[in-house]
């Protein structure tokens, strides 16, 4: 039987704002497909998604947080070994090997692997806590890292790439992260940048330069999609034109409305009001979870927290970036709004984590 003070601390407004976003997702998404007929299919297998996610979530967070600490060897090696997987049987759409086609649906393994990291980089860095914070711990905590995006970078999936270092230099300082060593790290950044660019793969080198060089007048790929965006948003207006109406979104003047660009389409039909809402909601849920980091009962389950609510942070700000024009295109998702069954499952997976640390934060293991 599950123990009364599990449902009183369990944080039932970040449930209740996720599902929100949820239903309203699906509903974007409807008004996205505008009728055509090839994406048609978006909105019941998002309405799969949030359901079989809302259940995973609950009976994730019914499991105290601490028991996956037991595991993470288990998950590190079985991560590795799923993205392995994918040069033999993953399936290549659009240049990149990142999908397992299982006939009905297409399944990302790499944003399963997203979330599952921030569970293995929370526990390193929960049992180093004490140990001196130097080069040697921050370069174990780098190549622990380090083993799981190599596979990830070669299908070549950049930004994914990224979203995973990212999380692990906001958790290496979360733990406490010397001050000297920002520097370090800035130039070593800059460096890795202007060594790896030429090593890009040549659309990745090209979203960079259509941004740094854009072409006005293109009338396709990434830079006539950022048009577009820039079009549906400014057509908003105020209040926007309407669910429904929105005449970029129904014209299918924007590309990629119902994945990459549904802040685009949201911003077309419900303005620069309705935008502001669903932006507030977001952050949000951002903030329960560091409420929820700050209230943990011990660096594990706060670590876990500050996690996730960094990665749904880093995602809104880079999805939100990409679609007014001020960082290049990247692929990115707008949690628990955007189209993608793979990334959604592994969002709500992360929110049942955090909120295990909720639900179980004055409990004994």
């Amino acid at each position: 039987m599950i123990k009364r003070e599990f449902w009183q601390q369990f944080d039932y407004l970040l449930f209740g704002s996720v599902l929100i976003l949820c239903i309203f997702g699906i509903a974007m998404i409807q008004s996205a497909v505008a009728g055509n007929a090839d994406i048609a299919g978006s909105v019941s297998r998002q309405v799969i998604f949030v359901i079989a996610g809302m259940i995973v979530l609950l009976l994730v967070s019914l499991i105290d947080y601490r028991y996956f600490s037991s595991v993470t060897r288990i998950l590190y090696a079985l991560s590795v070994l799923v993205l392995i997987a994918i040069y033999v049987i993953g399936t290549a759409v659009y240049g990149s090997a990142r999908w397992f086609d299982t006939g009905v649906i297409l399944i990302q393994p790499s944003e399963l692997v997203k979330t599952i990291m921030i569970i293995i980089l929370a526990d390193y860095f929960s049992k180093t806590q004490f140990d001196p914070k130097n080069l040697q711990w921050i370069l174990k905590g780098f190549f622990l890292t380090a083993g799981v995006v190599i596979w990830i970078f070669l299908q070549p999936n950049l930004s994914m790439s990224i979203v995973i270092f990212f999380i692990w230099f906001a958790l290496l300082f979360y733990s406490g992260l010397p001050l000297k060593y920002l520097l370090i790290f800035a130039v070593v950044v800059v460096l890795v940048i202007l060594i790896a660019f030429p090593r890009l793969a040549d659309y990745q080198q090209l979203r960079v330069l259509n941004f740094i060089f854009p072409d006005p007048n293109a009338s396709y790929g990434d830079n006539y999609n950022v048009e577009q965006a820039k079009i549906s948003i400014g057509s908003g207006g105020l209040f926007g034109m309407g669910y429904g109406h929105g005449t970029q979104v129904q014209l299918r003047f924007l590309k990629v409305r119902h994945t990459d660009f549904i802040f685009s389409a949201m911003a077309n039909e419900f303005g620069f009001i309705g935008t502001v809402i669903v932006i507030a909601l977001l952050f949000f849920v951002v903030i329960r979870c560091f409420r929820i980091g700050l209230m943990a009962s011990d660096l594990f389950g706060s670590l876990i927290a500050y996690g996730f609510g960094t990665l749904i942070f880093f995602q809104i700000a880079v999805n939100i970036g990409v679609n007014l024009n001020v960082i290049p295109v990247t692929g990115l998702t707008l949690p628990f709004i955007s189209y993608g069954g793979s990334s959604l499952a592994s969002l709500l997976l992360g929110i049942g984590f955090v909120e295990s640390v909720s639900a179980h934060r004055h409990q004994n293991i």
